[in-house]
Formats: structure tokens, sequence, C-alpha cells
């Protein structure tokens, strides 16, 4: 984070950015979706915050089937979000402000309106226009039947199958998600050559690095064989089929991604880094991910997935620290982003905008968060306390309902754009004409979480989150490095950071004793002399 502690070409290693959902962060014209200038517009608030640097979703073209994340080209600027002279005035705006700028990258498919797709359908069973996807025949009479039993992510089969250019049924192609999405197959070199020009593109433009998606994905099993268990991903959302996920090949693709950034590197001593979307089942395989040849970081879900126990958090933060840390990479924290239910909702806060328990917890492990040693990622709308928006059927957009017709772990509600001004909807979100009206419907409550409201009262999610990284940004004992638990009560988490700065959690609803004596420098709630309430998190600096 700060050259006191590491040096700064490496600043990667204890940063904190934030995530720009950009579609909700903020519109600067007038038709409720939030672009490129809206997020050069709120570069003063981010660096005001006091974040490292940013993380921009996906804004290339795309038919926009799941929110871009269906990528039609990797070197452009959907005109939703505005064009590439629209993305160098933000990169020059960043950069003048000290802000780095990650991409969003989608490696493991694309759109099916992407150029190299629509060839693939327009050409013969075998031709090389189809290797660049998993085409194959079908099982059953007729090649009726799927090639295998996978399903995907996102409910469903994962494959659907084409009609020929004779008009028969024909061959079948795999997608881990939905039919508009088409997996690359990276078993054909031309995909690595083409993704090597689209880092080189984005890089040219001055780009500090890349947030990678799915990035256990890529490779499949090379016979593609029936799954033991078919509908685990679907039934989980997550990368669990082994014949579809983490296949030893793709470490490969991020040894050669990593050496072009080292050759960026070289050039002007600026580290641009890679951090891959990991799931994995545990740290020990997420930690194969991060060796000094292959990614800088990878997301750590285990703690965002971990219960409100302190047990819990204990065992789930030693994991990380033993073999991500050991590795000599430095784990990558997070509690929320653009596919998880709000924090202050997932800890137990119904979606009212009122405070209460959920809150009390979402601000206790932000404080954890932002003390733990490595890097932190933050979620916009996090530092407001946003609750989840609970949505009706008509605007729900998520693939997820589509295919399944279910509200299960559906995404929309984390994604509702954010309150910025004002009493009433759009909240300053857009600049268009009164009754111009967001891409998702915000409710009546936001008006208690909007930024100016949240800048003007020193007892916010906001105030916390600012305070923390000034601390964070000014205390050498924080940031990079190694903790030491301290011995507690049932129900409370503390360790120490470096010269006796101590976190305390108190995981429990009633007050108690804090584990160490000596001056708050920071809580997450009231926290009188030597007592945690329940669900408060303090930094102390201790006699120790």
């Amino acid at each position: 984070m700060s050259s006191q502690h590491i040096d700064a070409h490496r600043w990667w290693r204890d940063a904190v950015i934030y995530q720009v959902y950009v579609r909700s962060f903020l519109d600067s014209t007038g038709d409720g979706i939030g672009d490129l200038a809206g997020v050069r517009a709120g570069l003063p608030y981010l660096k005001k915050l006091g974040v490292d640097g940013i993380w921009l979703s996906p804004f290339y073209p795309s038919p926009q089937h799941d929110h871009g994340y269906d990528v039609a080209d990797y070197c452009d600027v959907d005109p939703l979000f505005g064009d590439l002279a629209e993305f160098d005035l933000l990169m020059a705006a960043a950069r003048r402000l000290g802000i780095k700028v990650l991409l969003d990258i989608v490696p493991n498919h694309c759109s099916s309106e992407h150029p190299w797709f629509r060839a693939a359908l327009a050409a013969a069973p075998g031709d090389a226009a189809r290797a660049r996807f998993h085409f194959a025949a079908g099982r059953g009479p007729d090649g009726a039947e799927p090639p295998n039993n996978w399903h995907g992510m996102f409910g469903g089969p994962a494959w659907t199958r084409v009609t020929e250019s004779d008009g028969r049924p024909g061959q079948w192609y795999l997608h881990m998600f939905t039919p508009e999405q088409p997996d690359w197959n990276w078993r054909t070199p031309e995909i690595a050559a083409e993704f090597e020009r689209t880092l080189r593109f984005w890089l040219d433009r001055g780009v500090d690095g890349f947030r990678i998606d799915v990035a256990a994905g890529l490779y499949k099993h090379p016979d593609l064989p029936d799954s033991p268990d078919p509908e685990a991903d679907a039934r989980t959302r997550d990368s669990v089929n082994p014949l579809a996920w983490n296949q030893p090949e793709v470490h490969d693709v991020w040894r050669r991604w990593r050496a072009v950034c080292e050759e960026y590197t070289a050039r002007d001593g600026r580290e641009r880094l890679l951090v891959g979307e990991v799931s994995v089942p545990t740290a020990r395989e997420h930690a194969r991910y991060v060796r000094p040849d292959e990614l800088h970081q990878a997301f750590f879900f285990d703690l965002l997935s971990a219960p409100w126990n302190a047990d819990a958090f204990r065992k789930v933060i030693s994991e990380a620290m033993q073999d991500i840390a050991g590795t000599g990479s430095t784990v990558t924290w997070v509690l929320n982003n653009h596919d998880q239910v709000r924090t202050v909702t997932r800890y137990g806060e119904p979606a009212t905008g009122g405070s209460g328990l959920g809150a009390a917890r979402a601000r206790a492990a932000a404080l954890l968060m932002l003390a733990l040693p490595g890097a932190a990622y933050i979620y916009q709308g996090e530092e407001l306390g946003l609750p989840e928006v609970d949505l009706p059927d008509d605007v729900l957009t998520d693939p997820i309902f589509r295919r399944t017709g279910s509200r299960a772990r559906i995404r929309d509600g984390c994604r509702v754009p954010l309150p910025w001004s004002g009493q009433a909807s759009p909240f300053g979100f857009t600049s268009g004409a009164e009754g111009a009206k967001p891409w998702l419907p915000q409710p009546e409550y936001f008006a208690e979480h909007a930024t100016d409201r949240a800048v003007a009262d020193t007892r916010s999610f906001w105030h916390l989150y600012r305070d923390g990284l000034q601390l964070r940004e000014g205390l050498p004992q924080l940031g990079e490095g190694t903790l030491d638990w301290l011995d507690c009560p049932p129900g409370v988490l503390a360790f120490v950071r470096g010269d006796g700065l101590v976190c305390a959690v108190n995981f429990t609803p009633a007050p108690t004793p804090a584990p160490v004596a000596g001056t708050p420098l920071l809580s997450s709630g009231p926290c009188p002399a030597g007592v945690l309430p329940g669900s408060t998190a303090a930094w102390w600096m201790s006699d120790l």
C-alpha cells in the first residue's frame, strides 16, 4: 500500500482495490446505465475514500446476456459505456490521482456473437473454426443427447445443439455458463496467441493489471468424459466438476501471462498485477495458482463464505496465512463482490435499510479484513452499508433466473445502482431528465445510504472504511506482514500485528471483556474502555 511497507513497484502486495461494477456506479449520459465517464467523475470520491486502485467490470462490446461477461470483442469499448477515447481519459485521470486500474478479462468463454464463434457456426464439423471451441457429436439415436452429462453453473445442460448449414440438427457446443457464452478450447494454440494480443492491447494503454474471470477453468479434460456428479456445478453454483475445472494445463497459461506482465515491468519498473478468480476446494490448491511464476494473487473466498463464528474465522485465516502467504505471495481478502449477497444482509440484516445485527457484523468484518496481512478488495456500496435489494420478478435480469426460474442465489440484488444524493430515485445516479430510471430500481430506503449523507455522518460505514484505510496507510504494523493470535475468551478473536497493534472482534451478542488493554485507535461501534460489545471490532495499541 505505502512505500513505508514495501518497495513501491510491488504495490499490489497490500493494496486495497475498489471493485467498480460499471453499469451501476454512475451514469453520465442519462440512459440509466453507468458508464466510463461516470467512473471518471467518481474518481475523486474514491481518492477521498483512500483506496489504492479500482477493478472495472467488463465494458467490452457485448450483447449483455450476462452483463458483459459474454464478450464479443476483447479490444474495444461497448457504446453503452463509452469508447476508447473515453477509456483513455479515464486512465489519464486515474494516473493523476495515483489510482491503479485493473481490467476484468474473461478467458474461459466469449459471447455467442463473437466473430470466431459465428464463424464456427457457419463452418462444417471438423473445420478449424470449430476447433477454437468445444464442438462434439451427440450421443444416442441421431446424436440427440448431449456429448456428456455436465451441467452448467447457471442451470440446465452445459451443451447446446446447433443446426448445420443444410438445416439438419448437428453437433453440440460446450458452455459452462449459458448458451450465449461458449467456452474457448484452450487446447487450440490460436486461443493463447489471441489472448496474449489482448493483454498487450490494454497494457499498451496503461492498465496496471487484470482480474481474471474463472481462472481455474479454461482447460477441460481432453476426453470430455461423464462427471460422477453431473449436477454438482448447478447445485452449488461453484466450480466443482473436477473434469471441467482446475485441470493441470491451466498453470501453463498463467506462466505465459506472468511473463508478459514481467516484460512490461522490466521496461519501467511498474509491476502489472494478475489476480485470479480461483474457485478450488482448499487453500493448499489455491496456493498453487500464486507461485512466483504464475498469478500474483488469487481471491481467497473462504473468508467471505465463513459463518459468523470466531472459530470459523480463525481457521480460514490461519489456513490462508499458512498455505498462501507461504508461497511468497500475499493473501487477497474479500468479503463481497458482484456475485454475492451484500454483506449486511448475509450477516443477518433484513433488506429494509435500517440498522441492526447484520450492519453491526458487516462493520466488524470490514475492520477485521483491513487489519489482516495482505491485500483487500472492497465491492462498491459496501462502504455505504448497502443491504441486498429484494427485487420483483419482472425486473430481474440475471441469466440464472432466466434459466432456472428460481430466485436462489440470483445476483441482481447486489447490483442495484449506487445512491449518490437526494431523497428519491435515481439518487443522483443518472444525469438524465427528471423521471429517468436506473436499469434496476432503487428502493426508497437508499436515501439513508446516499453518499452525500454518508460522508457527512461521522458514524457512517463510509467513515469506518475511510478511517480504517487512513490508519492502514499510516501504521507500519498494517499491510503486508504476519499476525500472532492472542488467547481470548470464547467467541472473541484477537491478533497482534507488528509492534503492539491488536485487532479484536467480539462475535457474541453479549458484552465480553476485551482481551487486551491499551489505547483504542478505531472501533466498528461504541467501544467503552475494556469492553467489546457484541458484533464489534476494534483496533488497539496495546502494552504487549
